[in-house]
């Protein structure tokens, strides 16, 4: 074949053409403006501030307090802040389960492991939710009035094993009053109410239920200033991190939707290391 007939096939040969689909993102990430906090920014300074603040309400008497601190330590951990007060959550829940727990509920109070070991199975099979059942063995309807206490107990129920007959019971009794009262109270908590039946803690996605409970958290005239000021920094502090990696991330990769989505599911699981 002479290289004028090689040209001539060539020129007939249809190539097929790449072509994508476009990415619904479109370059929004790779447009992005990454203003990520530096070291020099204030705002670490802040946020600083705010986390030696909040370590301060640790000082409090755990005992006396009990209340208190675990209301704390629960929105610590809802608001999606907990790994800046590790050391602070462990040495409080260990003085609440020492202090109080053991104290209460078990003889040997020597902290060895048989002793708590054997409180933590018995007292989950049954000792610390007999008190709230009446003489027929049902919890009391009255525990309907208190709804942030149902509340609870629902999501104590979700961490439930097989053959936790009490804890069963506690789940059932529970969905079925809060089903029952959702619309019966006002806008703020039945909102709270209905999120928790359909995303219970257990089984939400913990970043977005952390900007979710940024709203109730707010609301609560309890709330503390320093705590709410610092979650709202870090959230956004953290957004802005993610959004540096989906730039970099998509910079360079044909895939862009599967790298997003593989990004949302990793950062939906994980909370952040700690950025300071």
């Amino acid at each position: 074949m002479s290289s004028a007939e090689a040209h001539e096939v060539l020129d007939d040969t249809n190539r097929p053409l790449a072509n994508f689909t476009p990415s619904i993102w479109g370059d929004y990430f790779i447009s992005y403006a990454s203003n990520s906090m530096e070291m020099d920014d204030p705002r670490v300074e802040t946020i600083m501030e705010l986390k030696n603040k909040v370590k301060k309400i640790f000082d409090t008497d755990v005992v006396e307090n009990s209340r208190k601190m675990l209301g704390l330590v629960d929105a610590i951990q809802r608001l999606g802040v907990a790994i800046h007060f590790e050391k602070e959550i462990e040495a409080t829940l260990e003085k609440i389960h020492n202090n109080i727990i053991l104290d209460e509920h078990c003889d040997d109070n020597n902290n060895d492991l048989y002793t708590v070991s054997l409180c933590f199975r018995l007292l989950r099979q049954q000792d610390m939710f007999m008190k709230f059942k009446d003489s027929e063995g049902k919890f009391r309807e009255s525990l309907a009035e208190d709804i942030q206490g149902m509340l609870s107990l629902y999501e104590a129920s979700h961490l439930r094993g097989h053959g936790e007959e009490i804890l069963d019971e506690a789940f059932i009794f529970t969905t079925t009053h809060l089903k029952s009262i959702a619309s019966n109270l006002s806008p703020t908590l039945s909102e709270q109410v209905n999120h928790s039946l359909k995303h219970p803690i257990r089984e939400s996605m913990q970043r977005r239920e952390a900007r979710r409970y940024l709203s109730v958290y707010e609301q609560d005239d309890s709330h503390d200033e320093a705590l709410l000021s610092l979650a709202k920094l870090d959230f956004n502090q953290l957004q802005q991190l993610y959004k540096k990696e989906l730039c970099e991330l998509t910079r360079f990769v044909v895939l862009v939707s599967q790298v997003i989505i593989f990004h949302f599911m990793i950062t939906s699981i994980f909370l952040h290391e700690e950025l300071d």
